[in-house]
């Protein structure tokens, strides 16, 4: 398989985890915040065992900073279809747009100029 598929998928995979992670507590603030707490670190150990291998494997096809880029624009991705399908909250067009300046800021991380 190649490289920035493996990279990508392994991204993909860290950061829906993560996503969980982070927020998915959101829709149970009656929870304790310690079990909370708990409960989010286990999820993040799944997310560094699918982070840690993509940036291995991607170092060297990808530099750092095309890394992270690319695990922003995931995280993003991620994190809107989170948001929207399941702590049903809308998107606004500001979002979009923010997201959308993101998006642009990736194109000059990787675009070749000669």
């Amino acid at each position: 398989m190649p490289t920035p598929l493996i990279t990508i998928g392994l991204l993909l995979a860290s950061n829906v985890f993560m996503t969980f992670a982070w927020y998915g507590h959101l829709k149970y603030k009656s929870a304790p915040l310690l079990a909370v707490i708990a409960i989010s670190w286990g999820i993040a150990l799944f997310e560094y065992m699918l982070q840690v291998p993509a940036n291995r494997i991607g170092h060297g096809y990808f530099s750092a900073a095309e890394l992270k880029t690319i695990q922003e624009v995931i995280t993003l991705l991620v994190f809107a279809a989170f948001s929207v399908f399941y702590l049903k909250e809308p998107l606004s067009w500001n979002h979009l747009l923010g997201f959308g300046f993101i998006a642009l800021g990736a194109f000059f991380i990787f675009h070749k100029w000669a």
